[in-house]
């Protein structure tokens, strides 16, 4: 499977100099062949050569490798972006395609690949040599972790990105790590709810709570607010220190929750079940308010991380239709909107069980996932528009044995009659 570690370059104020000079040279000749692809229709890597590679090379000065990599990093661009227009294209047929009816834009500090005939690492000495339009540098620093270098001398492979971002250098290097063999035979299923006053919770009734997160989004939201009115120099400064904090945390949260899960689900046998909430934004209507808490809920990215963690770890991941687990109740299978008492509560009207809510749901998503691997159902992970390029820290979506959505009309009390109740949990 393929990881990307991140590493921080050191470079001497002349040494970023030159690789500025590179990256703006870089990303202004993707911008004229993006240009020239719209205007011909020309959207194919090797077609997009015979109309760009000399011109490339003689007006921006481009090596060979560096003018395909442009050709080939402005083709991608244009896939992605069709294969997204396709995508919302199907679940909102009104919306109107903009970014199809001009040519894309590349910022003058958007990441460039570099393969192994313009760069070379010294792991050793953790130094790197980079080609640049005003020639090779030689014995740039960088500093990784630990494990982050023992990643990099046995398992890196292929093209690396480079990156620059709050005024500092990074080498984003793809690895081919090897995987775990899948365990086929897991004991049972960890159910996982995901949501935004709670972040996750399992059917063991462990809850990792989002109130920490949502305190420093409203935090943070309201002081971008308050920059943008005052709009003064040391304002925009100050804001643009901030930039992507937010983000960051986000991440480093999620990491920690994914982590912990798959450590649980290897340590005792049991595979993972997750809910499929693909489209879930465009499903949804909410208040103003509303919307920007809904918009920045990060399920998708979570989903990511459990995904390649298990995969590496050979836990299997089963996906199930997530309609109607909140209101199902997990003892008897009753069906019921009233059965979701509050946020945070679940009581029966039919049984009487009386149980946290989000811990009800993860026990429906267990229950279903276990049905589904029973049936020997196969298939693979969700991947929804836009994933295709990786972060720094994260994964391709994997394969792993998945969902088939069950039917919506089917009651629960099917999939619960096989699933061993368990005592209610004390929140």
């Amino acid at each position: 499977m393929k990881l990307v570690v991140q590493v921080k370059l050191l470079p001497t104020p002349v040494q970023a100099a030159a690789l500025e000079v590179t990256l703006r040279a870089c990303n202004e000749a993707a911008s004229w062949v993006a240009e020239v692809a719209f205007e011909s229709s020309v959207y194919k890597n090797f077609t997009l050569r015979k109309h760009c590679y000399a011109e490339l090379k003689s007006r921006w000065g481009l090596g060979a490798q560096a003018a395909q990599h442009v050709i080939k990093k402005t083709a991608d661009a244009y896939k992605a972006l069709h294969a997204n227009l396709n995508a919302h294209g199907k679940r909102n047929p009104k919306r109107k395609p903009r970014d199809a009816k001009r040519p894309l834009a590349f910022r003058p500090e958007s990441a460039q690949p570099y393969d192994d005939r313009m760069l070379s690492w010294q792991t050793e000495a953790r130094t790197v040599s980079v080609w640049t339009t005003r020639g090779r540098l030689k014995d740039i620093a960088f500093v990784c972790g630990s494990e982050q270098l023992a990643t990099l001398s046995r398992y890196r492979r292929g093209e690396s990105d480079l990156v620059h971002r709050d005024n500092a250098w990074f080498l984003l290097a793809t690895c081919e790590v090897p995987e775990a063999a899948l365990k086929d035979s897991p004991v049972d299923f960890l159910g996982v709810d995901l949501g935004i006053v709670n972040i996750a919770t399992t059917s063991d009734g462990e809850i990792m709570s989002g109130r920490r997160l949502n305190r420093s989004r409203a935090h943070d939201g309201a002081l971008r607010r308050k920059l943008q009115k005052k709009g003064t120099k040391s304002a925009k400064r100050r804001a643009q220190r901030r930039r992507r904090k937010e983000a960051r945390r986000t991440r480093d949260i999620n990491h920690k929750i994914a982590k912990h899960v798959v450590a649980e689900a290897e340590r005792t046998g049991r595979g993972i079940a997750l809910e499929d909430l693909t489209g879930i934004r465009e499903r949804v209507r909410l208040r103003k308010p509303q919307r920007a808490t809904h918009s920045s809920w990060s399920f998708a990215q979570l989903g990511q991380f459990i995904a390649y963690k298990a995969r590496r770890a050979g836990v299997p991941v089963v996906y199930v239709d997530p309609a109607y687990t909140s209101r199902t109740c997990a003892e008897c299978g009753h069906v019921d909107k009233a059965n979701r008492v509050s946020q945070a509560w679940f009581a029966c009207r039919s049984c009487g069980f009386v149980d946290h809510a989000d811990r009800n749901g993860s026990r429906n998503i267990r229950a279903r996932a276990w049905e589904l691997w029973r049936s020997g159902a196969r298939s693979v992970a969700p991947v929804g528009p836009g994933r295709g390029r990786l972060n720094a820290g994260e994964a391709s979506p994997p394969v792993v044995p998945a969902t088939q959505a069950l039917p919506r009309k089917r009651r629960a009390a099917d999939l619960s009659a096989r699933h061993r109740p368990t005592e209610a949990v004390s929140v």
